[in-house]
């Protein structure tokens, strides 16, 4: 006998954004491996901060649309294309300090920090895909069918 119960996807979302994370983490780490193999100590720390600044932005625009998504779904779709949007601006926001500052070149190899966001925000988006299709969430339930799988 089954009864009709609300799904609960709250644990499903978090395991998303935490596995999205470790892979982004991850390119991090091979790209930081590289550039101390092959590169000089400004190819690291440009490879750090670009791994770095593509997941703490991921990290905040997944943290907002999830909280709105729990509290208002009918706004997730418009909050998700702002915070896309927002993100966009940040990391050009970031990169014009950085240029405009003279981090870039001695500091931070500009090449190495471009190409480890590039690599994290590709392993964030496979992560995230990758998890989120496993989670199996339906699009709608009939009636009569909700706690049935």
């Amino acid at each position: 006998m089954t009864t009709d119960q609300p799904r609960d996807t709250r644990h499903g979302v978090v395991r998303v954004l935490v596995g999205a994370v470790a892979a982004a983490t991850l390119a991090t780490l091979v790209a930081v491996l590289l550039a101390a193999t092959r590169a000089d100590a400004a190819a690291v720390r440009g490879a750090l901060a670009g791994g770095a600044m593509a997941v703490v932005v991921f990290s905040l625009g997944a943290f907002f649309v999830n909280a709105v998504a729990r509290l208002m779904p009918a706004l997730s779709l418009l909050l998700a294309l702002l915070t896309y949007t927002l993100q966009v601006v940040v990391m050009a926001a970031f990169f014009v300090a950085l240029s405009r500052g003279g981090a870039l070149g001695d500091t931070l190899d500009r090449q190495w920090l471009g190409g480890t966001v590039i690599a994290a925000t590709a392993a964030w988006l496979v992560g995230q895909v990758v998890l989120t299709t496993r989670l199996r969430i339906p699009v709608y339930e009939l009636a009569g069918q909700g706690g049935e799988r």
